[in-house]
């Protein structure tokens, strides 16, 4: 079959579009064709060498993507059945083999690239919201990096469980797009004294109270600069470091307002939370079947452009998900 693969760490010019071994599942697994397969963030940070779980090279990226099972004795899943398969890596390639239990079957209204378009997003913001974040219909909601894929999920997310929704974005022109995803509210993350402005901002959205939760994708200033923006007993969730630096905050400040700081890595809860990932899948498939969810703006390229679908996330390009074809 052909993959992408890398046999040492680097740049994307380390990325080969080459032959590569057919999967051989082990017990527990089946096979899956590979429809469509998302470009993440994370990819970089495993081709660089930069991801804190490493699986020994010569490897092929590549996590969540979409396709058929072809090889499969497990009778919950016979060969033929559409799935989303949360492989941890091995999505660039035409197949792969994937524990049974991280396959979840997809709706037969629902499309492989949008599938793929849902997987390592939809289910961040969903851990983010339902697990860290315990949201609950009628509270506010404050999507930092709104635009971004984690980010845009959340937002029609946040929507779908009964929140009120603001959107933040460093670029003012994506805020239609928010808005008609479901966003009530449009936060500009470019507006000096940051500060200042991101906290009046969200206090005239929400009436002087201040927001409930904050998903937090960006770190650094931004980071800071929410915080203030946080309600009385709110809650912010950190899932990552977009802006850059890594932030920190002072124990006291939490004390004096009552409020929350916690993490997410959305792969353990694979691993040790494997009902919740299913509840996770069966919630988000259903707000898709009832229309509380939108379809991502989507590029899509064929396998072998790899690199080229890789520099459009790195350097923040792509308008919506980018999402790779193997069969293209």
């Amino acid at each position: 079959m052909k993959a992408i693969r890398i046999h040492a760490h680097g740049e994307l010019d380390q990325l080969r579009y080459e032959d590569a071994p057919e999967p051989v599942p082990a017990p527990g697994e089946v096979v899956v064709d590979i429809q469509a397969a998302p470009v993440n963030f994370v990819d970089l940070l495993v081709i660089s060498g930069g991801y804190q779980f490493l699986p020994p090279l010569p490897l092929s990226p590549g996590k969540g993507p979409a396709g058929i099972v072809s090889v499969s004795d497990e009778p919950a899943l016979p060969v033929g059945t559409r799935v989303l398969a949360m492989a941890e890596q091995g999505g660039y390639a035409e197949r792969v083999a994937v524990p049974a239990k991280n396959c979840f079957v997809v709706p037969a209204s629902m499309e492989f690239v949008d599938a793929a378009a849902f997987s390592l997003v939809y289910d961040t913001a969903w851990f983010a919201l339902r697990a860290r974040a315990r949201v609950a219909a009628g509270e506010s909601v404050l999507v930092l990096g709104a635009s971004g894929g984690v980010g845009f999920a959340a937002v029609q997310l946040a929507r779908a469980m009964g929140c009120k929704v603001l959107a933040g974005v460093s670029r003012p022109d994506k805020g239609a797009a928010l808005l008609a995803a479901g966003a009530d509210a449009i936060i500009d993350l470019s507006l000096p004294d940051l500060k200042e402005s991101l906290r009046a901002q969200v206090h005239a959205a929400t009436g002087g109270a201040g927001v409930d939760v904050i998903l937090d994708p960006l770190g650094g200033d931004v980071f800071d600069a929410a915080l203030r923006a946080l309600a009385w007993c709110g809650r912010l969730v950190v899932i990552g470091f977009a802006a850059g630096r890594i932030p920190s905050v002072k124990a006291n400040y939490l004390l004096v307002k009552n409020i929350e700081v916690s993490g997410l890595q959305v792969s353990d809860y694979r691993k040790r939370r494997p009902e919740m990932m299913r509840q996770c899948y069966d919630e988000l498939f259903g707000f898709w079947q009832s229309g509380a969810l939108h379809k991502a703006p989507v590029e899509a390229y064929p396998l072998a452009e790899a690199a080229t679908a890789l520099a459009r996330v790195r350097d923040r390009a792509a308008m919506g998900r980018v999402i790779l074809l193997p069969r293209t």
